[in-house]
């Protein structure tokens, strides 16, 4: 287990430099999880327990996952709670062509991001029922970067429970695979090796 983290550490860092064109960023929610720990900050849970809130709350680890047509994919855990505009700016900023047009829900946090960044942006109204909306750019929609909730999701079921602490070593071990990099353990350590390499 030690062994497995100390190179997915380094996997989790192997990211693309840039994310281009048409780009779906959307937030997905985990149950937040100290597996592991001596010491919880919080009442013990049974395993497969519940949120002790309604809706959004910082029981929940908010992942952020964007998404370009080419399928060049961030994720990156971002807190607790509902996503911030000064989370964006952190975790995807760095990572957008200037040239993007950004698509995501209609959550207000994007919509300030892109305002305040220059970004071109457009919203798809889910809660409307809107799933597809279209420009000269073609069709805009989330349901790639959805898709790739609902892959890591299911994923994520064969560990058993995965400790928040450990969600981007997963984040970066699902990316791999899921861009068919990655097929056997010794590719793996190969781009963890050459991350490694890179640092000196």
């Amino acid at each position: 287990f030690r062994w497995r983290h100390r190179f997915l550490e380094r996997v989790k860092h192997d990211l693309p430099p840039r994310l281009h064109g048409i780009v779906e960023a959307d937030e997905m929610f985990i149950l937040e999880s100290q597996k592991g720990s001596r010491k919880l900050d919080r009442a013990p849970r049974k395993r497969g327990g519940k949120a002790g809130k309604r809706g959004i709350s910082n029981e929940l680890c908010c992942i952020l996952v964007a998404r370009d047509r080419s399928n060049q994919t961030i994720g990156a855990l971002v807190g607790r709670s509902a996503l911030k505009m000064a989370q964006l700016a952190r975790h995807l900023l760095p990572k957008l062509d200037k040239e993007v047009l950004l698509v995501s829900d209609s959550n207000a946090a994007y919509r300030a991001f892109a305002r305040q960044h220059g970004i071109a942006h457009r919203a798809v109204n889910l809660q409307a029922g809107q799933r597809v909306c279209h420009n000269a750019a073609g069709a805009l929609h989330v349901q790639n970067v959805n898709a790739y909730h609902q892959r890591f999701r299911q994923w994520l079921i064969r560990f058993h429970g995965v400790a928040s602490r450990y969600l981007p070593n997963y984040l970066g071990w699902h990316r791999a695979l899921d861009g068919e990099r990655v097929t056997s353990v010794e590719q793996l350590l190969r781009i963890a090796i050459r991350f490694i390499n890179t640092k000196r």
